[in-house]
């Protein structure tokens, strides 16, 4: 039996997270734009790039998480900014 290191909770949980967040956005309980939704992806990849920096390192695993942690980022900012201009409603909790 393996022993399971912090940065690889790390990575569980953050593919928990991202999985989660997917489920319930098809499920209709979350909203794609929602802050909720986003900081279940940012967290969801910082979890899984600490595994990959941490453990086992894989470049294109890496690369994904960082570009779905950059997504979710953006996706936070511009929703904040369309709220600031009164385009959208405050965000799903």
């Amino acid at each position: 039996m393996s022993t399971l290191f912090w940065h690889d909770w790390a990575g569980f949980v953050g593919v928990v997270l991202v999985l989660l967040a997917f489920l319930l956005l098809q499920a209709r309980k979350l909203h794609g734009n929602g802050l909720t939704f986003q900081l279940m992806n940012v967290f969801g990849a910082l979890g899984v790039m600490l595994s990959l920096l941490f453990g086992s390192f894989n470049a294109s695993a890496f690369v994904m998480e960082a570009a779905w942690m950059a997504i979710g980022i953006f996706g936070i900012v511009r929703s904040a900014q369309m709220r600031r201009a009164g385009k959208i409603g405050t965000p799903d909790v």
